[in-house]
């Protein structure tokens, strides 16, 4: 049985809509409220009462305002299934992590771009006002094109867009930089960098982020649907635009039909997953990423056996027989039997022809998750995907085929018959004042591998059939974006960043990004300004509203009037803005939609009626949908956008790249590290896992103090430990564990439970780096960053993808004296400078 846990740490408080302004600054703390004198400027607003109808990543909400004061937060009354992450945005307003300030760290500002930078990360930084530190950042943008050109300037680095479709912070940083001069960009990202590469060779789409067919034709013709690798209960709760949690009613429907054996459910996952617990059904625990091998298992069945759709294969796949020698052994003197992938992944060879049969007795929906594919040759998991559903031959199918984006953006619902908004544009097409040349280096790099370019300028890396030539990085700006979370080997990167001249971080939390930052700008959070968004991802249910909840805090800036004023000292302020204030951008996009809506026969009030009165409109729900559908009636007019139209089962356009860890059909691998007898086992043995986490959007919401006390064990990120495991080492629920490897160390809560297969462990990915000494590297993570532990490695040659699930790692338990969190509070402010800068006035 799994041991019980009652998370420990700070006592959660909830703020109840009746406190008054003076009780929710007396919890809130007086250093986080706005200074009276700045308040002055908007009486209005800061002595509002009453309630603000708005919306997140996690939701939409009706926030509750005293004097003010952001008190308390409802969820939205039409929002059925709403997350308990709701609870935890409005302390992205108030919190000790805030950036209230502009700072400089102390070494830069005496020194410039010529700064001791393995000072960086150490947390001294200097209040300066806003005219100067634009200033600075001017200058060394003029400094950087001019010395060394656009390959030097690194600005292409985002992250999760902002919700609002006029202040998306890496759109601003964009279209801003991009007026100013061209720029080193990016490509991929670290969501699905591996997948989104491949699959558009073998599947004529990236996959990852569309929509899915909808969930009532799942639910009526589905017999069997697999669950790999994926936990959309979890992962649900959180959209890139505002969700409204639609597919949440399904999953009860599901999870009925289980219950009366109407349709039966398989999850193939070493971790009893929260959908599991939610919907039922049966566990295939597989070794961690040695799913490859039973997928082929499967496929080797299916064959021997003749359970494979010949028809299918004939007439909507390319390649069968240039992969058929390879699984029955004949290429490689290995034949994929269940025999040969028992040993590896762990699933007796009967279990994996009992699963072959299953999925092949009946129409069978594979789902297909993300972490998966974020691991060494992660490639070859999406791409034996597709294989394994196009020998089934249900793609196009109601209830069959396969899909990938299933546990995102409300994936399965409804696509409503609405319009859609557009966006603030990252681009103008207006010529920069610096186009110069990038001197023979590429003009963008793969964005898991830009640690790499920074420590080896000049070096010539191959990905997706081009070479890509590594620029001497000198800056880098970052909006709204945290790469120390998404990036790999903490460590590492440290050493690496200290090559880097100067760094600019323009965001309200101070991140681990800020701190090893040299100018650190405050941004407004999406609740202190006013926008509009979608209401619903991929159900397009509605257009909501976005008006400033609160007055911003301290000296914080809107995006819009940072790189506004920032443009202004290039003379592109009128370029940047449109010549449109912010409420006119606004209303100018919802027009967009409006005049789109007359086409669909859909009615919208004009803006003003819309901003004052309800703030939300909701659209007439669409048609259901079959993924694949078209393509499967009409594969001559309806092709996929493969080389061939086809599914490319062996794809040739791969295989003329000449890579040996990713060949023209897929493959099994060996990883550089593996757990369960796996590579570098008996020194490490368990493999650690680092998805998505179940009480955040990645980084997001960790600085939320109440919040992460509601899931922190001994006030640090939980890690979660099989009981065989934990006992093994002396380890109960709620002990401060040691996570270690040969990259790092980190603190962590445990967690024992059952959940997990022997072997295997998880810190969610997004815990807060919080170094004991900072910018020392090596130094112990006092919270539980998982990406001190995982490694740097490209998946492969072809998409140069993050591996991070690729990490062996022991625990032990800490017995020593016990370090504060360091990473959620503010700088050290530095404030006796005037010795040094007798000139500058801080007031």
């Amino acid at each position: 049985m799994a041991t019980q846990h009652q998370p420990q740490g700070i006592t959660r408080r909830r703020f109840l809509s009746g406190l008054a302004a003076a009780s929710a600054a007396s919890v809130v703390g007086t250093s986080l409220l706005a200074p009276r004198q700045a308040m002055a400027a908007h009486e209005t607003k800061a002595s509002f009462t009453g309630e603000v109808l708005s919306g997140s990543h996690w939701g939409a909400f009706r926030a509750k305002v005293e004097n003010g004061v952001w008190v308390d937060t409802v969820p939205f009354e039409k929002d059925k299934h709403p997350t308990k992450m709701i609870n935890g945005v409005r302390e992205v307003v108030y919190n000790p992590a805030r950036v209230k300030y502009p700072m400089v760290r102390l070494d830069w500002l005496k020194h410039g771009y010529k700064s001791d930078t393995t000072q960086r990360g150490d947390n001294r930084f200097v209040r300066v006002p806003w005219s100067q530190a634009l200033d600075f950042f001017y200058h060394e943008l003029e400094r950087v094109q001019t010395s060394y050109g656009p390959s030097a300037l690194y600005a292409g680095h985002t992250g999760w867009q902002s919700v609002g479709k006029l202040h998306s912070a890496g759109t601003m940083m964009s279209r801003a930089i991009g007026l100013h001069g061209t720029y080193l960009g990016k490509m991929g990202d670290y969501s699905t960098g591996a997948a989104q590469v491949v699959l558009p060779y073998v599947a004529g789409a990236m996959e990852v982020y569309e929509q899915q067919t909808s969930w009532p034709l799942v639910l009526e013709h589905s017999d069997t649907i697999v669950i790999w690798g994926s936990d959309p209960i979890k992962n649900l709760q959180v959209g890139w635009l505002v969700p409204d949690h639609s597919p949440y009613a399904y999953y009860q429907q599901l999870a009925e039909k289980v219950k009366h054996k109407e349709i039966k459910v398989i999850y193939i996952d070493p971790v009893r997953s929260q959908t599991q617990k939610f919907v039922g059904g049966e566990q295939i625990p597989v070794n961690p990423q040695t799913d490859v091998p039973l997928m082929l298992a499967i496929a080797h069945t299916l064959y021997k056996e003749d359970l494979y759709s010949k028809d299918f294969i004939a007439d909507y796949t390319t390649g069968f027989d240039k992969f058929l020698p390879y699984l029955l052994g004949d290429k490689d003197g290995v034949e994929k039997t269940p025999e040969w992938a028992e040993k590896i992944c762990g699933i007796d060879a009967d279990t994996i022809r009992t699963l072959a049969r299953q999925m092949a007795g009946g129409r069978t929906q594979i789902i297909g998750g993300w972490c998966l594919q974020r691991m060494q040759h992660g490639e070859q998991y999406a791409w034996m995907l597709v294989v394994v559903a196009a020998m089934l031959g249900q793609i196009g199918l109601p209830g069959g085929g396969f899909g990938f984006g299933w546990h995102y953006n409300d994936a399965g619902s409804t696509t409503s018959n609405g319009p859609l908004m557009s966006g603030f544009s990252g681009v103008t097409g207006i010529d920069p004042i610096h186009n110069g040349s990038f001197k023979g280096y590429s003009t963008y790099i793969p964005v898991a591998r830009f640690v790499d370019c920074i420590e080896n300028p000049g070096k010539t890396i191959q990905w997706n059939g081009h070479d890509v030539k590594f620029p001497h990085m000198k800056m880098a700006v970052f909006c709204g974006n945290n790469p120390f979370h998404h990036h790999q080997d903490r460590n590492k990167m440290i050493k690496v960043w200290r090559k880097l001249e100067t760094v600019v971080s323009i965001d309200h939390q101070w991140t681990a990004t800020c701190r090893f930052a040299d100018i650190v700008l405050p941004a407004t959070t999406t609740h202190e300004r006013n926008d509009i968004e979608q209401y619903g991802n991929h159900s397009n249910a509605g257009i909501i509203a976005l008006p400033k909840v609160v007055e911003p805090m301290f000296e914080a800036k809107d995006d819009f009037d940072i790189f506004r004023d920032l443009c202004r000292r290039f003379g592109r302020e009128e370029a940047f803005t449109g010549g449109k204030s912010q409420m006119e951008w606004i209303e100018h996009i919802y027009n967009g939609a409006r005049l789109q809506g007359r086409g669909l026969g859909v009615r919208m009030p004009n803006f003003r009626k819309f901003w004052e009165g309800e703030g939300f409109i909701e659209f007439p729900e669409g048609q259901q949908w079959v993924r694949h559908a078209s393509f499967r009636n009409e594969p001559d007019l309806e092709p996929l956008g493969t080389a061939s139209g086809l599914i490319e089962i062996y794809c040739k356009t791969i295989a003329q790249m000449g890579y040996d860890d990713c060949q023209g059909h897929p493959m099994w691998f060996e990883k550089k590290e593996r757990s369960h007898g796996g590579p570098r086992s008996d020194k490490f043995p368990l493999n650690l896992q680092s998805t998505h986490p179940n009480h955040r959007l990645h980084s997001q919401l960790c600085s939320s103090t109440e919040h992460r006390a509601s899931y922190a064990v001994a006030d640090r990120e939980p890690i979660y430990i099989n009981t065989t495991d934990a006992q093994a080492r002396g380890i109960q629920s709620g002990d401060i564990v040691r996570v270690f490897n040969d990259r790092g160390q980190v603190l962590a809560g445990a967690v024992v439970t059952d959940d997990y297969k022997a072997g295997v462990c998880r810190i969610h990915e997004g815990a807060w780096y919080s170094p004991l000494e900072g910018g020392k590297p090596g130094t112990l993570c006092t919270y539980g960053d998982p990406n001190v532990l995982t490694q740097d490695i490209g998946s492969s040659k072809l998409a140069q993808a993050t591996s991070a699930a690729s990490a062996l790692v022991d625990i032990e338990k800490y017995t020593g004296p016990v370090p504060a969190v360091s990473g959620f509070n503010g700088p050290t402010e530095v404030t006796d400078i005037n010795p040094l800068f007798p000139a500058m006035d801080l007031d």
